[in-house]
């Protein structure tokens, strides 16, 4: 409710350039808020826009007076000062940041007020969403609604000032936004009212906010460079470690900051950047994982951006430069397995010149499917009959050694859709695997970079289809990797079985790129012919050999 002064209950605050068509359904969503006009304020300072964006400010100031405030000024470079200018003359129980460029669902601010209200949480986050295929992280979201702390759930992943925060707080601890920032002046603001808030709350059965990746790409975090990213990300993590002491609860923020803006600095595009931009990248990264990559943060990292770093760490330029072009060129690392252990024989493991150490390397706890399917290779292919017998066999590279467990079977039905995009997928604990029958082993193939699985499974005559597909056990996981055969050659189909009980197999590529065995029964009626016509043929046979005897 409305408090007694006739303050707002929420003040909802835009920083607004250059923002038009996009400007125009963001202020509809909020002047269409359940909450209701009257308890809603919006504060929206015009950064010098160059468009229409300050007339169309005007205009819903114009429509609704009592409602919308509206501040021009000169262009400051970024969102952090009209933010700020904003917090000056807000009025509200509580504040609330939206990009003038999102736009909210219908009863977003009353439903964060009113969890704010019932839990006394300084900070609500509604769930957000992304539109246009911008990415938004969704681990916050899916424990329903709840009280979180930064140590305990995905709110690091999640530090953009998207938020409902008490104004009071914002207030008593004079939080506003380093002007000094053009990207992530949001993150310092959120993650000390996190740390100062008393309760955190998330609203995750509806979706409050739609994120809109623009058509043009024009927002600054697109357009910053490297070393400008690069130096905002280091300001970032020397507040927080000012902020927060040295533990769990630091860790737990700055393993965002190493897993996600200083790995997306050696992504694909890093190979081909001039050295010396590589050679600083590097520095940087080097200084900030020198002071802050702790093995808490090492280990809770997958080991492909957790290898990048510790290589970016190490200086060692080219080996970063050659893990980051064999990814892009999907040429996936090859698994060493010693005992329950697995590591990634990326450039630089067990390097004698580079002595990292190989927890660096090793799967811990992970999904690896991706990385097994992408260097699972089909050489070979066939039948082998013998008589009414017939055995399909297969030669497939995979990128593993040592491995005590790999075993290529025939499965009946399909993966689920959930496996479509990785190629593969972990099973779970305790899962069954379809029986196995034949001979399959695993060597090293000479280059010692993988290893070859030869396989001869016996078929039975029967109707039906069969995936072909590899089991391997890595770091305790199983995985299951349908075996791929675009542009290999299949066996030709082949008739088996007994004469008067024929069978056909053929082996096919289906639309997914995946080797499927067909067996079916030759149509009765067919085979009854066919029989009758051999029978026939062989009666005639018999007879003009009796004659010629005669």
């Amino acid at each position: 409710m409305t408090t007694s002064t006739g303050a707002p209950d929420v003040t909802v605050v835009m920083a607004v350039y250059n923002t038009m068509p996009y400007l125009t359904e963001c202020l509809n969503s909020l002047v269409g808020q359940s909450i209701g006009l009257g308890r809603l304020e919006i504060v929206a300072v015009d950064d010098g826009s160059t468009d229409d964006s300050g007339r169309e400010l005007d205009r819903f100031a114009q429509r609704y007076p009592d409602t919308v405030k509206v501040i021009h000024q000169a262009n400051s470079g970024g969102p952090a000062a009209p933010s700020n200018r904003a917090l000056e003359v807000a009025t509200g129980r509580y504040v609330y940041f939206i990009g003038a460029d999102d736009y909210l669902g219908e009863e977003a601010l009353e439903r964060m007020v009113g969890e704010a209200d019932r839990r006394g949480a300084d900070v609500v986050i509604g769930r957000m969403v992304g539109t246009n295929g911008r990415y938004v992280h969704q681990a916050l979201y899916k424990d329903g609604n709840r009280d979180v702390t930064l140590e305990d759930s995905a709110l690091p992943f999640t530090l953009a000032n998207t938020k409902l925060f008490r104004r009071e707080l914002v207030e008593k601890h004079k939080l506003r936004f380093p002007e000094n920032l053009p990207v992530g002046s949001d993150q310092p603001f959120t993650i000390e009212a996190c740390v100062r808030a008393r309760r955190i709350s998330v609203v995750a059965d509806y979706v409050c906010y739609y994120a809109v990746k623009r058509g043009d790409a024009s927002n600054i975090t697109y357009r910053a460079d490297h070393l400008s990213r690069l130096r905002c990300t280091a300001d970032i993590m020397e507040f927080t470690a000012g902020l927060i002491e040295a533990g769990p609860t630091r860790d737990a923020v700055l393993r965002r900051h190493f897993t996600w803006e200083l790995a997306k600095l050696l992504q694909d595009d890093f190979p081909g950047l001039g050295r010396p931009l590589r050679e600083d990248l590097c520095a940087g990264i080097a200084r900030l994982a020198d002071a802050y990559f702790t093995d808490g943060i090492r280990d809770a990292m997958d080991v492909k951006r957790r290898v990048r770093i510790a290589l970016a760490q190490a200086g060692a330029v080219d080996e970063l430069t050659a893990a980051i072009t064999a990814d892009t060129e999907r040429r996936a690392p090859s698994f060493l397995l010693e005992g329950a252990r697995a590591f990634a024989r990326y450039p630089g493991f067990r390097a004698p010149a580079l002595p990292l150490p190989d927890r660096t390397f090793e799967v811990l706890g992970e999904s690896v499917a991706a990385q097994l399917a992408q260097g699972t290779d089909l050489l070979e292919s066939a039948w082998e009959q013998s008589g009414d017998d017939l055995a399909y066999t297969a030669s497939v590279r995979v990128p593993v050694l040592g491995a005590q467990s790999v075993s290529l079977r025939l499965v009946k039905g399909s993966l689920p859709a959930s496996a479509d995009k990785a190629g593969a997928r972990r099973l779970s604990p305790g899962r069954e695997l379809p029986s196995a029958s034949g001979a399959c082993e695993a060597k090293p193939t000479e280059d010692g970079a993988s290893s070859i699985v030869r396989a001869r499974i016996p078929l039975q005559p029967r109707t039906v289809k069969l995936g072909v597909r590899l089991y391997v056990d890595v770091a305790g996981s199983t995985y299951e990797i349908p075996v791929r055969g675009e542009g290999k050659p299949m066996p030709l189909a082949c008739r088996w079985g007994r004469e008067e009980d024929p069978y056909r197999a053929s082996a096919l590529v289906n639309n997914k790129g995946r080797v499927v065995l067909h067996l079916a029964q030759i149509d009765p009626p067919k085979r009854a012919l066919a029989y009758r016509a051999v029978r026939t043929l062989a009666g005639q046979v018999k007879r003009k050999l009796k004659s010629r005897r005669k």
